[in-house]
This record gives structure tokens, sequence and C-alpha cells, in this order.
């Protein structure tokens, strides 16, 4: 069985809980919480000196860093990471999109605003994020108003990639009102059968 080491309520983390889900995969989720210093102990340090989360852990011990490493790690060989080449390198450039251009963004807006309490010392921070947050849903909007997926015509973990941040992006002071096609992608995601959200315990 593996382990995973997270924060539910971190995008990041959640979207690691999201894919096993979708591919019932069998593990055991432990809470770590960044603010009280969970992952800079020595035990979690020798495990991952990067100090952060998630974290997977092979059934032989190994261990996995990077969000986007453990989804293509544990999608390979499924329906949601594609073996030919094309569809395989577009899965990529949508989860470098992800960790440049929208989650520096959207995803630090949010920690600001929901991890700290939007502090007045963060707030200059919080206020140029904005600018970076909308221009990323913007190409998430245009590509979603031709297309029911990112890659494809069924969910692979470019999907969840996404998903993870932007289902939660007003959190971090970006409403998506006006933004119709990413509205109806978040709802197909959601409306999966295996479906798990953010309020679910780990």
């Amino acid at each position: 069985m593996y382990r995973v080491y997270g924060d539910i309520q971190s995008g990041n983390c959640y979207k690691v809980k999201l894919l096993m889900s979708h591919l019932d995969m069998a593990h055991e989720w432990i809470h770590c919480d960044i603010l009280q210093g969970a992952t800079r102990t020595p035990e979690f340090l020798a495990m991952n000196p990067n100090g952060k989360i998630p974290l997977l852990v092979l059934d032989d011990g190994r261990h996995l860093a990077e969000s986007n490493a453990i989804l293509n790690y544990l999608a390979a060989g499924t329906a949601y990471l594609p073996d030919d080449r094309w569809p395989w390198a577009k899965v990529l450039e949508w989860q470098f999109f992800e960790q440049y251009s929208h989650e520096p963004y959207i995803a630090t807006a949010r920690f600001i605003a929901k991890y700290l309490g939007l502090p007045e010392e963060r707030r200059a921070e919080f206020d140029a994020k904005q600018a970076g947050g909308k221009k990323a849903l913007a190409v998430m909007e245009a590509h979603l108003a031709n297309n029911t997926y990112f890659v494809g015509d069924a969910m692979t973990v470019a999907d969840i990639t996404l998903y993870a941040y932007t289902h939660v992006a007003h959190e971090g002071g970006f409403p998506l009102d006006e933004y119709r096609s990413i509205r109806a992608w978040l709802a197909r995601i959601a409306n999966h059968p295996k479906h798990v959200t953010m309020d679910q315990p780990g």
C-alpha cells in the first residue's frame, strides 16, 4: 500500500488524492501541517530534503516528491496518461503551464489568503499575483471554449493537475464568474463518479 504525506487542503496534495480515487488505489494518507513544521523534521527531511509535500512512499521504501511527477508515476499505464508521444507531450505541456504560469499566482495568492489570513505585510504580494492568475485563467478559458478536456476527449492527469487549484481559485481572489468554459469543465470533473473533494478526510 502506498503512503502519502500531504495536506488535502493543498492543491498539490489534493491532486494526488483525486487521481488515486479515480484509479481506486489503496493508500495511507498522513496529514502534514506545514505551518507547524511537519515537513522540517529530521525524519521528513530524510525522505525529502526539499521539505515539501506531497510525498509518495512506495512499498519498497522509495520516495517520490513533486506533485506532477507523482501523478505521472501513478497514471503510467492507465488512460489518464496517454502512451502516444504527442498527447503525452501535450499532457506535460499543460503540467508545465500549471507549475510555471498558474500555480505561482493562483496557488500562492490562495496560500496567503487562506493559510496565512491575508496579513497586511503580504497584501502587496497578494495583489501582485492577480494579473498573472487572470492571464492563466484566460489561457485556460480560450482552450476550453473549443475542447471538452485539456488533452483529447477524455480526462487525463492534465485535467487533474489543473483542477486542483482552479476549483478553489476564488479563495485566492480569482472569482470564476466570467469564465464560462472553465466553470463547465470544473462541473464535468466534479461530476465524475469517483470524484473526491477537499472536504473529505484524508
